[in-house]
């Protein structure tokens, strides 16, 4: 069933199941406001991460919490004009290689440049290598991670902890993932989050090694973390909190500039 022709159906089902309650009246007669709607995508041409499941269920256990209702599509076809209008957020979970067409490639430059917003989770970077706006909106392109083991522990320095995603973190964070090298970083981004190389084996991005960014982008907001490699990331605490600040700036219920 594609999202862009059931859109209503879910809507009303998503929200049922969110606050328990049936819809007899039409949306606009509520005395609470509509939640935000949020899309996941999570089309892969390339590898395919295990976790995509994990964390997709994680983000809509995230949405049900707190007032915002997560829906995910793997077609491409749901990237339209039509569609997207009704996202706040578009999540780029996991994606790799090319996942839009040209004609779907427009619709999402023009969902941003109408004030949309884009979140990318990890392997969002392994994504859309010839699209040279696509790599300026997720402010980078992944080059390499560390092998045997890829997922290792490492240090992550916190630069800015004033937004939301990481207001809750203390000066360092110490945790495990895969941690992505990066080329072409767009050096327009505001950096939130910084690998200590010399925490960990495999790292090339030396002093400057951003895993956590934002930024204002042609007309929209982006944000994107490294962080999501292993099903275990969408149950830490601390990597959940950091998902759910980076959402409500992405759906501007925060303000970070």
């Amino acid at each position: 069933m594609k999202i862009g022709k059931k859109l209503n159906l879910l809507f009303f089902l998503a929200v049922t199941f969110t606050f328990g309650q049936s819809y007899m009246e039409p949306p606009e007669e509520f005395a609470t406001p509509i939640p935000e709607l949020v899309l996941i995508y999570s089309k892969t041409s390339g590898y395919r991460h295990q976790s995509i499941e994990k964390g997709a269920e994680t983000l809509k256990m995230i949405g049900r919490e707190n007032g915002f209702i997560v829906l995910r599509t793997e077609s491409p076809e749901d990237i339209n004009p039509q569609n997207l209008k009704n996202y706040k957020l578009v999540i780029f979970l996991s994606t790799t290689m090319d996942v839009l067409n040209n004609t779907q490639q427009r619709a999402f430059e023009n969902y941003i440049k109408s004030g949309g917003s884009f979140m990318g989770i990890h392997a969002a970077t392994d994504t859309e290598y010839e699209w040279p706006w696509y790599g300026k909106l997720v402010g980078g392109y992944f080059d390499s991670h560390p092998n045997d083991p890829n997922v290792r522990k490492a240090t992550i320095d916190v630069v800015d902890n004033t937004h939301a995603s990481t207001s809750h973190l203390s000066k360092t964070w110490v945790r495990n993932d895969e941690w992505y090298n990066y080329k072409n970083l767009n050096p327009d981004v505001k950096v939130l989050l910084k690998l200590d190389e010399s925490s960990y084996e495999g790292g090339t991005n030396g002093d400057n090694h951003p895993i956590a960014w934002y930024h204002e982008f042609d007309g929209g907001r982006a944000f994107y973390t490294g962080g999501g490699h292993t099903d275990a990331s969408f149950d830490e605490p601390e990597f959940k909190k950091h998902l759910l600040g980076a959402i409500e700036w992405c759906l501007k219920r925060t303000d970070t500039q």
